[in-house]
């Protein structure tokens, strides 16, 4: 079998470092995409002759790469993206629309494989079963990021020429094995609120609160290794799939997990928030428009370091189907 020729966008990035591991432990070049102010970064990460930096930009036709360059890349891995609930509508539509139609493009010159990192944001508010087969199915979406992701994808599905995949991450944490992580996002947002409690209360003190409602979380080893073997199963092209947790993860259980690796107080009672939508129409959110409680609520959040744009996209509204991913996956 002859050695494969890949091209990645974001090889720099959170998903895209571990991606780059798995393609360097196979034969063949990887192509990366960089800035001209990044190639140090490359240099750094790989010192692997394999690895040749492409000096581009997301927002240029074709990436602002010469397709000659590419010449012989069977594989084009897109993960580069914003992903960043505070960020302007502007800001998503440049990095992950442009930025997607670009690399279409360039893929359909090339006439490589695209293989693009979707998101379940995807899926919006979509309520009940989300399978790895729909796509538009009439959701609500509710943030500039799940209306771009959206946008992007739909950019593969209408104008690619070429064979194409979708993945999409659920909420993706650190490394299952080291822990690490490379920002502040997600339910990381909480680790500032489990230390003001830890060092306030005894571990063994019963806590009230919210029920945020359900969430997925993946690893990113997974969501890297999972990528890698699905992109190189045969007889794939045209699908999506769901990088997730079959069964998801009620926030407060998330939480409380984080609660006990930190000796903090656990939530011994969460008050789902069915309950506060039970109260008459309207009454809550007529309330959250005062003045007064709006600035309570803000500076209480920015105490705790969580941005007032996260909360209300803490919980993922549709569950997720994963069976095209576990077939892919089966035996790995």
């Amino acid at each position: 079998m002859r050695p494969m020729t890949y091209f990645v966008t974001g090889a720099t990035g959170f998903i895209g470092k571990r991606l780059m591991e798995r393609l360097l432990a196979r034969e063949g070049t990887v192509y990366v995409l960089v800035r001209e102010q990044s190639r140090d970064k490359v240099a750094a990460l790989w010192s692997d002759e394999r690895v040749v930096p492409v000096v581009g930009d997301l927002a240029a036709p074709l990436l602002g790469v010469d397709p000659k360059a590419l010449k012989g890349v069977q594989h084009v891995f897109h993960l580069a993206a914003l992903y960043d609930m505070t960020a302007s509508a502007e800001e998503n539509e440049r990095a992950n629309v442009e930025g997607t139609r670009n690399t279409v493009a360039l893929a359909n010159v090339l006439g490589a494989t695209l293989h693009h990192v979707s998101s379940v944001a995807v899926a919006g508010e979509h309520r009940g079963l989300f399978r790895e087969d729909h796509f538009a199915e009439g959701q609500k979406l509710p943030s500039a990021y799940h209306r771009t992701k959206f946008d992007a994808e739909a950019i593969v599905r209408g104008e690619s020429t070429v064979p194409f995949r979708v993945y999409r991450p659920a909420v993706v944490v650190g490394d299952s094995r080291t822990g690490e992580m490379d920002k502040i996002d997600g339910p990381y947002y909480f680790f500032t609120a489990i230390k003001k409690v830890r060092h306030l209360l005894p571990e063994w003190v019963p806590l009230l609160g919210p029920e945020l409602g359900w969430t997925n979380i993946v690893p990113v080893d997974f969501v890297a290794a999972a990528l890698d073997h699905i992109a190189h199963q045969p007889g794939l092209d045209g699908q999506a799939f769901h990088l997730t947790d079959p069964r998801g993860i009620r926030v407060g259980e998330a939480l409380n997990a984080f609660a006990t690796a930190a000796n903090a107080p656990r939530l011994a009672l969460r008050v789902d928030s069915a309950l506060l939508n039970a109260l008459p129409k309207g009454t809550l959110s007529m309330l959250m428009k005062l003045p007064q409680l709006q600035e309570i609520r803000r500076s209480f959040l920015a105490d705790l370091g969580i941005p007032d744009e996260v909360i209300g996209h803490m919980a993922l509204v549709p569950q997720f189907d994963t069976r095209d991913t576990e077939r892919a996956l089966a035996g790995s």
